[in-house]
C-alpha cells in the first residue's frame, strides 16, 4: 500500500479576509472591532476541535494580527504541547492595527511589496514571533512566495524548512471569476509539493546548487482538471471550495465530490514510486457566522466537521498519515530525488465527460497532455530556463508572478479557434489523398508505465549526457543507483483514422525521461485496411510565450533550421514566411524575452523539417517535421527544451 501523506494547516487569522465588511453589517471599516476578533479566533478553536476529535495533528500558522493576541499565542502553545500541532508563522494574515499603522498601506500579498518592505516585513513578524514563542518558526508561508523572498528568509532565519508557496493556477481565470479585481497572477506552477530553486519560486530545483533550502507546497490541492479549466477555488479538497463551487446536495447538504476529490489524490500515489499529497490550509473567514457562498453557516461548520472526519476515518483505516508542516518536509528530502518527477493521470469526476489529462512536473518542464484531443500537449513551461522573474513593486512584474508559458490552450486557443489563425499546441496531422485529420479531433485514453534501463544504453537515443549524470547523482536523500535511467510513459489506446478510400489505426506513445528535458512522441501504424498504402504525417507545435491572453512582442524571436553544420535562421518580424529543410537535424526558436530555446528533431522516413512564422493576426510560430508512414512503421519527434543562453 502506498504512502498517502496529508498536512492540515490553520490559522488564526485575525482579520480574516472578505469577514470585515460582513461582521460589521455596513458600518465604518474598523478592522480592530472586538467582535471580528472574538468570532475569528471562536472559528479558529472550531477548526483545531474538527482536526483534535479525528485524531489529525495541525500546522498552525500564526498569523502577524494573532500575534498581538494573547489567547491565540497560548492556545497554540497549549496545542502545540497537547496534540503535537506544529507552531509556525505565515505571511498571510498582516492586516491589522498594528501593521496598518506601521507601513501606511492596505495591500496584504507579501510577493506584491518592495524588496524594501519584504525585508522589514519579514524582520517585524519573525522578531514578533520569536518575542512571543522563544523560537523562530520552521514553516510559513503566503498564496505565493518569490524567490528573492524565499532566499532571503533562509538567509536570515534559517530554521525554515518548510513553506506555502504558490496556488496552483491562480491566474487570469481567477480574475475573471472575481469582477476583475482579484490581482494575483500566479498560474504556472507545480501543483505538488516541490523544492524551489533559488532562481524562480515555479520551476523545482535540479541539483543541490539551485536548492533555495526549503520544501514547497501548494496552497490547497485542486482538481487538475475542472481547476485548470475553469476558477480553480472552486475545486479544491478544502470543503468550503467545494461550496463555493455550488457542488452539492442543497436538500440532503452532501457532497460526494469531496470525497473523490480526495481519492483522487490518493490515487495519484501509483504514478508516483507509492506516494500522494494532500494539503488544507485554512483561515476563520471561511466559516463567517452569517455564512458564506450561499451557504449557512451550519452548512459551513457541517462540510469542515465532515472532512475531517472523512481523513480521520481514513488515518484510522491505516491508509493516510497526518504530518505537520516542517515533518513534512524531511519526510519529503529523504522521499524524493531533485529529478524524480510529479506525475498525475487525472480523470474527470465532476462533469460525467470522460476527460483525462495527464500532468508531469520537474526542473526542466511542467507539461499537461489531454487525452481529449488526442494525446496533444495543451501546456508546456519551460522550467529549464529558471527565468528571473523579480515579482513586486519596484519590478516589471508587480502582480504577475506566472511562469511564462510556450504553449497554453486556455489563454492563447489551442486546437480550433477562428476562422482565421491558430492556437498554441502540440499535435499531429495525418494526411492521405487530399484529406487530412488532426489527432486532437481522436479522443483517447492512456496507460501510465515506467521503465528503467542502464544509462549507457543507447536505444532511445535522446538523453542527454549531462542530464543522465544529474539523474545518477541528484539525489536529495534518497539513492536512485549509479547508472539507472528512469522514463514515464504515456501508452494511448489505439485511434481509428477513416479517408474516402483507407482506414488506419494509429497509437501514441510519449516518453518522459527522468532528468532529460525532452519529451519522445512516438506515432505507430498498427494496420492499415490496405497494407501498401502510406500516409503523411505532419508533426508539429504552434507556439509563443507569455501569462496572460494578451499576446507580446515576438519581434525578438529567431526561428533556424538546423542540417549538418548549415543553419538556416530567420528572425520573427510577422510576414508569414516559412521555410522546410529536407533530412533538417533540428528545426527551432530562440525566445530571449523568457531565455528559451525550444526545438524538435525526428527519426522517419522521408522528414523535412519547417518552421512559420506567423503573422499580427495570429501572433505564433510553428515547429514542425512532415514525413511518410506505413503499416507497422514508427514516426519518432522530441520536443526539446533548452536555456536560451
Amino acid at each position: 500500500m502506498g504512502e498517502f501523506i496529508l498536512n492540515i494547516v490553520h490559522r488564526p487569522e485575525m482579520v480574516p479576509e472578505y469577514a470585515e465588511k460582513v461582521t460589521g453589517h455596513g458600518q465604518a471599516e474598523d478592522i480592530g472591532r472586538k467582535a471580528l476578533l472574538t468570532e475569528s479566533l471562536d472559528i479558529f478553536k472550531t477548526q483545531q476541535e474538527c482536526a483534535h476529535k479525528n485524531g489529525l495533528k495541525t500546522t498552525i500558522e500564526m498569523t502577524y494580527a494573532s500575534l498581538f493576541n494573547d489567547e491565540a499565542v497560548a492556545l497554540a502553545k497549549e496545542h502545540h504541547e497537547k496534540y503535537g500541532d506544529e507552531i509556525g508563522l505565515t505571511l498571510l494574515g498582516l492586516p491589522c492595527k498594528e501593521f496598518r499603522e506601521k507601513y501606511k498601506t492596505k495591500d496584504f500579498c507579501i510577493w506584491m511589496f518592495s524588496m524594501e518592505d519584504k525585508k522589514a516585513i519579514v524582520q517585524d513578524v519573525f522578531e514578533k514571533f520569536h518575542e512571543r514563542f522563544g523560537f523562530y518558526p520552521e514553516s510559513t508561508g503566503s498564496y505565493y512566495m518569490d524567490a528573492d523572498l524565499i532566499n532571503y528568509i533562509k538567509e536570515k532565519y534559517p530554521s525554515v524548512k518548510c513553506a506555502v508557496a504558490t496556488c496552483w493556477e491562480e491566474g487570469p481565470k481567477a480574475y475573471h471569476t472575481c469582477n476583475n479585481s482579484w490581482y494575483t497572477f500566479m498560474d504556472g506552477g507545480p501543483w505538488a509539493p516541490w523544492i524551489p530553486s533559488k532562481q524562480n519560486t515555479h520551476a523545482p530545483a535540479a541539483n543541490e546548487a539551485e536548492d533555495s533550502g526549503i520544501v514547497a507546497i501548494p496552497h490547497l490541492s485542486r482538481d487538475l482538471i475542472a481547476c485548470y479549466d475553469g476558477n480553480g477555488s472552486n475545486f479544491g479538497t478544502h470543503p468550503q471550495n467545494v461550496l463555493r463551487g455550488m457542488i452539492y446536495d442543497t436538500e440532503s447538504w452532501e457532497y460526494p465530490y469531496l470525497y473523490n476529490l480526495i481519492d483522487q489524490f490518493r490515487y495519484q500515489e501509483k504514478f508516483n514510486n507509492g506516494y500522494a499529497y494532500n494539503m488544507m490550509f485554512v483561515g476563520p473567514g471561511w466559516m463567517n457566522k452569517m455564512g458564506r457562498w450561499e451557504s449557512p453557516y451550519e452548512l459551513l461548520l457541517k462540510s469542515y466537521e465532515d472532512g475531517c472526519a472523512y481523513y480521520g476515518k481514513l488515518k484510522k483505516e491505516g491508509r493516510l498519515i497526518d504530518m505537520t508542516m516542517s515533518e513534512f518536509a524531511d519526510y519529503y528530502r529523504q522521499k524524493k530525488s531533485y529529478t524524480d518527477p510529479e506525475c498525475a493521470l487525472w480523470r474527470d469526476i465532476l462533469y460525467g465527460s470522460k476527460k483525462q489529462v495527464f500532468w508531469y512536473c520537474d526542473p526542466f518542464m511542467r507539461v499537461g497532455v489531454n487525452m481529449d484531443q488526442g494525446g496533444a500537449i495543451v501546456d508546456l513551461r519551460p522550467y529549464v530556463a529558471k527565468l528571473d522573474w523579480p515579482v513586486g513593486i519596484g519590478t516589471p512584474h508587480i502582480q504577475d508572478a506566472s511562469y511564462p508559458f510556450l504553449i497554453q490552450e486556455k489563454y492563447r486557443a489551442g486546437y480550433f479557434t477562428h476562422y482565421a489563425g491558430e492556437g498554441t499546441i502540440r499535435s499531429a496531422k495525418i494526411c492521405h489523398g487530399g484529406e487530412e485529420v488532426d489527432l486532437c479531433l481522436c479522443r483517447t485514453k492512456a496507460h501510465f508505465s515506467e521503465n528503467r534501463r542502464a544509462a549507457d544504453d543507447k536505444t532511445q537515443g535522446t538523453v542527454r549526457t549531462e542530464r543522465v549524470a544529474d539523474v545518477c547523482s541528484g539525489a536529495v536523500g534518497a539513492d536512485t543507483g549509479n547508472c539507472e535511467v528512469i522514463e514515464r510513459i504515456l501508452t494511448l489506446d489505439p485511434v481509428e483514422i477513416e479517408f474516402s478510400d483507407l482506414t488506419l489505426k494509429l497509437q501514441t506513445v510519449i516518453t518522459f525521461t527522468e532528468g532529460s528535458s525532452s519529451i519522445k512522441i512516438e506515432r505507430r501504424v498498427l494496420e492499415m485496411s490496405d497494407p501498401s498504402a502510406d500516409v503523411t504525417i505532419n508533426e508539429y507545435m504552434v507556439g509563443c510565450y507569455g501569462t496572460t491572453e494578451y499576446s507580446e512582442d515576438m519581434s525578438g524571436l529567431t526561428l533556424s533550421a538546423q542540417k549538418g553544420g548549415e543553419t538556416k535562421t530567420l528572425p520573427y518580424e510577422y510576414k508569414c514566411r516559412e521555410l522546410s529543410v529536407k533530412d533538417a537535424d533540428q528545426v527551432s526558436c530562440l525566445l530571449p524575452p523568457i531565455d528559451t530555446r525550444v526545438s524538435m528533431s525526428c527519426e522517419g522516413r522521408e522528414k523535412e523539417g519547417y518552421f512559420k512564422e506567423g503573422y499580427a493576426f495570429s501572433p505564433m510560430f510553428t515547429l514542425g517535421y512532415t514525413g511518410k508512414l506505413c503499416e507497422k512503421e514508427v514516426f519518432a519527434t522530441w520536443l526539446n527544451l533548452e536555456k536560451g543562453n
